[in-house]
């Protein structure tokens, strides 16, 4: 897939896959199946505005070389997704492909979670409108959403992210033995509970993820994670992603029992939101939405129409590997994203460094501030800053508008930035950092 290398505008991606044009949100529907990584995602192919929301398909074999697959899901006339196709997942059903996901069929109603069908290779799908579960009929849940499907102790279990009369953000927990037919087993979980209030603040949650992940501990540590919706938010989302590091054990009746130890944010930048989580044999594995930053006071972004006129809006951020160290979530980059490692243009380099508009930057080392910035005749905008200390390692990756910064043992940083006419990349190292950096390139190109 390589959209980019004849799109006219130079702040779309190069290496971060998506249609050429459209609107594209939340990464859905993530599976590995005969060999190939299948990342599905909210998208309108029509504009690059948030409305008719469909299922767009990406899939690869190896995180690297990427192909677009055709539309898999769209808003059915008359059916309980007339108004879009949400966020959720997708199973396997008695062998058969299912995608798992909310459906709203009128302005103001409740989402409810609708099921369709795939072939073997996930390209054609039947919606039939089966509908899986409807809003509870329990008088403290006011909204839900997003539904997701775990196993624990040889059983199916769902969330869905719900929002509470008592103004508490929550997931709802479901009993899935049969995926056509769920059992609502309650409100499992809330802000009542004090390290969820503390680090998962929100009025909804949204895309709620519960996963095991690796802990170089040796623990069976699981992973809580929720996108953190505020009324007020509108594609901005201030309080990000936030995630809880726990235990599961059963109660009296088998259920699982969710006991939250610590928690933090899944990243530290303003543009990531609703990631979900691929939990395979041996990692985990996330993707995140990156939205277009709006134009505004000391971070120009984009307006409306200037968006309009460039045809799309959003990105996937790369894959991202997930574990557990120390008690701590860590973040790094999929190890596969070194087969995009072009022409090293520094070694071990140190000062202010001319940097290409798509590069990988490893730092190491150093005491003090390191900066990257939009440089042009002099006049200097900061695009990430931050102290680094002797011990610490950081990952850089720019692809045109797009930059996620990586820091080892901790969680990222995803930010946006439109570079104007003339204005070129740096990085500014503090005394005693070294960076090496590579042009970043497609596999087999020279």
């Amino acid at each position: 897939m390589d959209t980019a290398a004849q799109h006219p505008d130079p702040a779309f991606p190069h290496f971060h896959p998506r249609p050429a044009k459209g609107w594209i949100n939340d990464p859905n529907g993530l599976c590995y199946t005969d060999g190939r990584f299948h990342v599905f995602f909210q998208y309108n192919p029509a504009s690059a505005r948030h409305q008719r929301i469909c299922w767009g398909h990406l899939s690869s074999p190896d995180l690297v070389r990427w192909d677009e697959e055709p539309v898999a899901l769209r808003p059915q006339p008359g059916g309980p997704d007339a108004l879009g196709c949400w966020s959720g997942v997708v199973t396997h059903d008695d062998g058969v492909p299912t995608a798992v996901y909310s459906g709203v069929d009128t302005e103001g109603s409740h989402s409810r979670v609708v099921l369709a069908r795939a072939d073997a290779v996930l390209r054609s799908w039947t919606q039939e409108g089966h509908v899986a579960a409807e809003i509870p009929p329990d008088p403290q849940v006011t909204a839900v959403r997003d539904p997701f499907l775990f196993h624990f102790q040889g059983r199916r279990f769902a969330l869905q992210g719900a929002g509470l009369a008592s103004g508490h953000a929550a997931v709802l927990l479901y009993s899935v033995d049969d995926v056509r037919r769920w059992t609502y087993e309650g409100i499992w979980f809330s802000t009542e509970d004090h390290l969820a209030a503390r680090h998962l603040p929100a009025e909804i949650w949204e895309c709620p993820q519960l996963v095991r992940v690796p802990d170089s501990s040796g623990a069976e540590t699981w992973l809580l994670m929720a996108s953190l919706w505020l009324a007020a938010d509108h594609h901005d989302h201030p309080n990000g992603v936030g995630y809880l590091l726990g235990s599961l054990a059963p109660n009296g009746a088998g259920l699982p029992v969710f006991t939250p130890a610590a928690g933090g944010k899944a990243d530290l930048g303003p543009a990531f939101y609703a990631p979900q989580i691929l939990a395979l044999d041996d990692r985990a594995l996330l993707w995140g939405w990156s939205a277009e930053l709006e134009d505004g006071e000391g971070s120009p972004g984009r307006s409306p129409e200037e968006i309009d006129d460039a045809g799309w809006a959003g990105i996937l951020t790369f894959p991202r590997q997930l574990s557990v160290h120390g008690g701590v979530l860590a973040v790094e980059p999929a190890a596969e994203l070194r087969a995009y490692r072009g022409a090293r243009l520094h070694r071990g380099a140190a000062g202010t460094l001319a940097v290409p508009p798509e590069a990988e930057i490893r730092v190491s080392g150093g005491e003090g501030t390191l900066r990257l910035v939009l440089n042009s005749a002099g006049q200097r905008r900061t695009v990430f800053a931050d102290a680094v200390a002797g011990g610490d390692e950081l990952r850089i990756f720019i692809d045109a508008s797009i930059v996620e910064v990586y820091r080892h043992g901790s969680v990222p940083t995803t930010l946006r930035a439109y570079p104007g006419p003339g204005e070129d990349w740096q990085l500014e190292l503090p005394q005693g950092a070294a960076a090496d950096v590579w042009e970043l390139q497609h596999p087999g190109r020279s």
